[in-house]
């Protein structure tokens, strides 16, 4: 069987400029394209990050995964992380979001999921998308009209997250089915990346480097340029080639709890 998605992929990393420690974890090998980012306000951050993304490694190779793969990962995970902390309030926590490849009835999606403020966004057709909807503090209140995008970039409770793994939540992870094409370029990139450049550079950046290891290794250069307060990393991954129905490749694997033929077009939240 060959993947429904094939695809190819860069990855970066840099611990920033004020910080001496990389708390980001990522996966980029298909069919897994994650990134978890260690809550630094808490225990053993970089530890919580590389556990949540242990618990994917095991699906490298596959040609894809169903939601029952990711959600059993996703349950392993928080026990992992749970299980690092101690007596203290909150203990150790991480974001996690990114996407997988996934096959419906013989064509490939990308099921995407999100949990904290790292973001999964797609650029299709010159148009950058943000999959992913922060769960944090400053959104909400976006969300409810409290706080316009401007305001909330200089917020102070721009970094308080309201979903983790970990750090006293229990709250769900988001996940969303999106039909894949050849030619998407999907960026998973923790929040340092976001924080330092604007989405319109972001957006010309992954317009104008074609290959995805060179648009992930100049986001992140950039973002450390422009202030690097934070772990910054990206992951940059191009569709190839996409399976369609009908197809010689990727055939439907049928274990997925998913109806093909009921499956949002546009991403929806909340997913479950």
């Amino acid at each position: 069987m060959t993947s429904p998605i094939i695809a190819l992929s860069g990855a970066a990393t840099d611990a920033g400029l004020r910080r001496s420690l990389n708390e980001d974890s990522f996966l980029s090998v298909p069919p897994v394209f994650l990134v978890a980012d260690g809550m630094g306000g808490h225990d053993r951050g970089e530890v919580a990050s590389a556990t949540a993304i242990a618990e994917f490694a095991g699906f490298a190779g596959r040609d894809s995964l169903t939601i029952d793969d990711v959600r059993q990962a996703l349950a392993r995970a928080r026990a992992g992380v749970e299980s690092l902390s101690d007596d203290s309030e909150a203990g150790a926590g991480t974001t996690l979001t990114g996407v997988v490849v996934a096959d419906v009835a013989g064509e490939g999606y990308w099921l995407a999921m999100n949990l904290g403020d790292s973001r999964t966004y797609r650029l299709s057709g010159g148009v950058l998308h943000q999959i992913s909807v922060d769960h944090s503090v400053v959104q909400e209140l976006m969300d409810r009209g409290e706080l316009t995008a401007e305001d909330a970039s200089r917020d102070r409770r721009r970094n308080v997250i309201t979903r983790a793994l970990g750090a006293g939540s229990d709250g769900d992870a988001d996940y969303w089915m999106l039909p894949a094409a050849q030619g998407d370029r999907i960026l998973v990139c923790s929040d340092g990346l976001p924080s330092e450049l604007p989405a319109e550079r972001i957006r010309t950046i992954l317009s104008v480097e074609a290959h995805p290891q060179a648009a992930a290794t100049r986001l992140v250069h950039e973002a450390v340029l422009h202030g690097g307060r934070d772990n910054i990393t990206a992951i940059v991954v191009d569709a190839v080639s996409v399976a369609r129905r009908g197809s010689s490749a990727g055939a439907p694997t049928g274990d997925s709890d998913i109806d093909a033929d009921t499956l949002p077009r546009e991403p929806v939240g909340g997913m479950r």
